[in-house]
């Protein structure tokens, strides 16, 4: 390694706040989960993305699970190893009592529920932007002071700006 590049600082991380219908294309096949494997494959990068989380997130991605365990037949087996990944996850989180004022003033002023505004709420709080899948979210906060992703443009691991 040459001394110009052990002298230069090592490459600022991404950071973003992923919410869980970004989280959950990790263990059921939907629409862009192919996009959500290369988000959360930047975990694992010499200089890996951040991915921060409010903790609502572990137990929306399992009542997740339990719809498609009910409706779509998804064994349990399956939905209880997909929980246990799912704690394994490289995620920064934070405790949603935290972020429940925010929540719910982003909440009411926008039309939104306050479990989607506490992953709003979260990225606020760390001046990062949000990525998602929920396209009624995407559609509701168009125009809102928040900066909110769409997952569709993750391309080949890097966020469209």
């Amino acid at each position: 390694m040459s001394a110009a590049a052990m002298a230069a600082p090592p490459a600022m991380a991404e950071a973003y706040v992923v919410d869980a219908s970004v989280g959950i294309k990790l263990f059921v096949e939907e629409e862009l989960s192919d996009a959500a494997h290369a988000l959360f494959a930047r975990l694992k990068h010499e200089h890996p993305v951040r991915l921060a989380v409010p903790d609502l997130f572990y137990i929306e991605c399992a009542n997740i699970l339990w719809k498609y365990h009910q409706r779509f037949g998804l064994s349990r087996a399956d939905a209880e190893a997909a929980v246990e990944q799912l704690g394994q996850l490289l995620l920064h989180s934070t405790p949603t009592a935290a972020l429940t004022a925010a929540a719910l003033t982003l909440a009411m002023t926008h039309g939104i529920t306050a479990y989607d505004a506490a992953y709003i709420a979260l990225a606020q709080r760390l001046a990062i932007p949000v990525v998602t899948a929920d396209a009624a979210l995407l559609r509701k906060l168009t125009g809102a002071p928040c900066d909110l992703r769409w997952l569709g443009d993750w391309v080949q691991g890097e966020m469209e700006e």
